[in-house]
């Protein structure tokens, strides 16, 4: 048995209102008519201007503004935009407008309603994401500027030594700014879904090796890794991967104290994703000696622009970590290290296990 237009229209996440080509309401679904404060059933038979309350700031109402009966013959829709409900929240509006040909009246207009809400969260969000880009980019760009301009005007008057410390710096602001920008764009692709990953066999020990053997260069702080000679190899993007580990480490180097200690082991009979069967996972632990992370704010954690004390970063180390790690099929999660400090677990499958 088919399903009929009204309990099609009742499982659309959507509010959605269907006219006819009297102009007259035939179908009202149970989210529209919520959302409208209306009875659905009293509403079909309607005149779709009386039944569709919606304003704009100017107090000019939807039908009024848009005509969908009138107008060119070649437009086939209105585009979403914000509307406003006689309880004055805020919905955003669309409409597909149907001739069965050029020549013929309109003889369907479908449209659909949703909430604002979500509109206006992200808007928030993204404007809390421009303000916090542009202070991450402040301090660098500032900093390279400031010492450029230095060199300009007393360069005969610089020392070697001075000059040779005031290069140094603009590289490394250079760098801070090149990786900001590289974890911007890698953020911006685990938003949208872009990542791209090219798997394929891959050592966890050698890249782990590399990366706490650079990290560890770089810093007085001991940076130990533990790992078994019998380590299987996982299907997993190496550049990647690589990168999940660099960020584990340099945040436990950056925000911890004491030891920092890479573990690697393997867990052949966990349950893979979604409660499937048996999955075998190589398991990266990294722990540090610092505070450690309260457990109400763990989740927050892997969340962007977010910043625990007062050692610099710039909050989207960890929010790349669960992306990728995610995006490989895996998961990570951040415990309490046995002797104190934070510890961050990710569990990577050994097979291919990525979201498709």
């Amino acid at each position: 048995m088919e399903p009929s237009a009204q309990q099609v229209v009742d499982a659309l996440p959507d509010g959605v209102l269907l006219a006819g080509p009297d102009q007259r309401v035939e179908v009202v679904s149970s989210v529209a008519a919520r959302m409208l404060g209306i009875d659905a059933t009293a509403a079909v038979g309607q005149p779709l201007s009386d039944v569709l309350l919606l304003r704009d700031t100017e107090g000019c109402r939807w039908f009024d503004a848009h005509r969908p009966y009138d107008g060119l013959a070649t437009r086939t829709g209105v585009p979403e935009q914000s509307w406003t409900l006689p309880d004055g929240s805020e919905v955003l509006v669309a409409a597909r407008i149907h001739r069965p040909a050029t020549d013929r009246p309109v003889d369907r207009v479908a449209i659909s309603i949703r909430s604002g809400r979500g509109r206006a969260r992200l808007d928030r969000e993204r404007s809390d994401l421009v303000a916090t880009v542009a202070h991450e980019l402040r301090s660098p760009l500032t900093g390279v500027k400031g010492f450029v301009q230095a060199m300009l005007n007393r360069w005969d008057k610089l020392s070697d030594e001075q000059k040779k410390l005031m290069l140094t710096t603009v590289h490394s602001d250079s760098d801070r700014l090149s990786r900001l920008i590289a974890e911007l764009l890698d953020v911006a692709r685990i938003d949208t879904g872009r990542l791209q990953l090219h798997p394929r066999p891959t050592d966890v020990a050698v890249l782990a090796g590399r990366v706490v053997g650079s990290v560890g260069a770089a810093t007085s702080r001991p940076v130990q890794l533990v790992a078994p000679d019998d380590l299987p190899r996982v299907v997993a993007d190496p550049d990647k991967l690589t990168q999940v580990l660099t960020n584990l480490v340099e945040n436990a180097v950056r925000h911890g104290d004491g030891d920092v200690r890479v573990m690697l082991e393997h867990d052949p009979d966990r349950a893979g994703p979604g409660g499937s069967g048996p999955t075998a996972y190589v398991v990266i632990t990294v722990d540090d000696q610092g505070e450690g992370i309260a457990e109400a704010l763990r989740r927050q954690v892997f969340t962007k622009f977010w910043k625990h004390g007062a050692r610099g970063g710039s909050g989207l180390g960890l929010y790349i970590v669960g992306g990728l790690t995610r995006a490989h099929g895996g998961e990570v999660v951040i415990e309490d290290a046995p002797g104190g400090g934070a510890r961050v677990v990710v569990r990577w499958p050994v097979e291919d296990h990525r979201r498709r």
